[in-house]
């Protein structure tokens, strides 16, 4: 995939991305993405490989500056057959409330649904606001709430942190009247 917008490239990830991967995966802001974390310079080369070659479970993009191709984030799918997607994302803070997160899901989102999709989805916890009211900015609805719903890290005593979590969908047919 490559999507221009107007600030934005969207593409596969290169390897001069390691630098600005390891800005915002050296100190995730949620935990979802802590599986994610990267402690060093080396390890976040060795997570930008990972990321050319993928892991099997969908597609992930850098979203990068339309004018200096610097990595601020990554948008991610997962193909469920026959023609629903998952759609995530994860962005340097630094570079937030600016809508470059918006701006990259909507270009994802309108190329999904020029191919196959029929319907794209999308998670978030209930304590990560600005994920859920990206959401609801993309004209996405709240489908429900799945309680202890996935684990991303422990409490202290060490048994699992499960957290509730937001599922937020749109229809092509939906999106089209939006856009």
């Amino acid at each position: 995939m490559y999507i221009e917008t107007d600030r934005l490239i969207i593409r596969n990830f290169k390897e001069k991305d390691a630098a600005g991967l390891y800005e915002y995966l050296a100190a995730p802001p949620v935990h979802c993405f802590y599986s994610e974390k990267v402690n060093s310079y080396e390890e976040a080369v060795k997570k930008v490989k990972e990321k050319q070659n993928g892991d099997g479970h969908g597609d992930c993009y850098a979203v990068c500056l339309r004018d200096t191709d610097f990595i601020i984030g990554e948008i991610f799918t997962m193909k469920e057959h026959p023609d629903t997607y998952s759609i995530g994302w994860n962005f340097n803070l630094k570079y937030g409330r600016k809508g470059y997160a918006k701006e990259a899901a909507e270009a994802v989102i309108n190329n999904l649904f020029e191919n196959d999709a029929r319907r794209v989805y999308a998670y978030a916890e209930d304590d990560n606001l600005p994920s859920q009211k990206l959401c609801e900015r993309l004209g996405m609805r709240r489908e429900g709430l799945f309680v202890e719903f996935i684990s991303f890290v422990n409490n202290p005593d060490g048994t699992p942190l499960y957290e509730n979590t937001y599922q937020y969908a749109v229809l092509k047919k939906e999106w089209k009247k939006l856009n």
